[in-house]
């Protein structure tokens, strides 16, 4: 059901945990299965420098918040939002169709703290990252 990089980021979780003073958090959940993330970030000249989550939710989720965090260390800003459920997908090498929505969570989790890092810093939030925050804000 699951492939070997799955089962490896749920039982070998990357970069769990919080971050003391982040300097952007993502809360995301999704009412229907109950999955919960927050994740952290650490930001230096437009650099994410550190990310951390912590994730209450099945296989996938957790995988997938995983494997977000190795994906974006590292990057920039922009880089990061160029991110997408497909990226996850290709990276864990697939999930099954009912849990797809776990990579759009860890995706929006994401986004979500790019969102409040560039809010908290006064900075130009993009209008496809303003309205997709609207969308996610929604949904809670």
């Amino acid at each position: 059901m699951y492939s070997k990089k799955v089962m490896d980021h749920f039982s070998h979780p990357k970069n769990m945990g919080k971050i003391e003073n982040p300097d952007g958090v993502g809360r995301v959940g999704n009412v229907i299965c109950g999955d919960v993330m927050h994740l952290y970030i650490k930001v230096k000249d437009d650099v994410i420098e550190d990310v951390k989550y912590e994730t209450f939710g099945c296989v996938a989720a957790i995988s997938s918040s995983s494997i977000i965090t190795e994906m974006v260390k590292g990057k920039t800003i922009v880089e990061a939002l160029k991110m997408d459920k497909s990226n996850i997908l290709d990276s864990l090498e697939g999930l099954p169709k009912a849990k797809i929505h776990c990579s759009v969570l860890a995706i929006d989790a994401l986004s979500e703290s790019i969102y409040d890092y560039l809010k908290k810093n006064q900075r130009e939030i993009p209008d496809f990252l303003e309205k997709r925050h609207k969308i996610v804000k929604n949904e809670k």
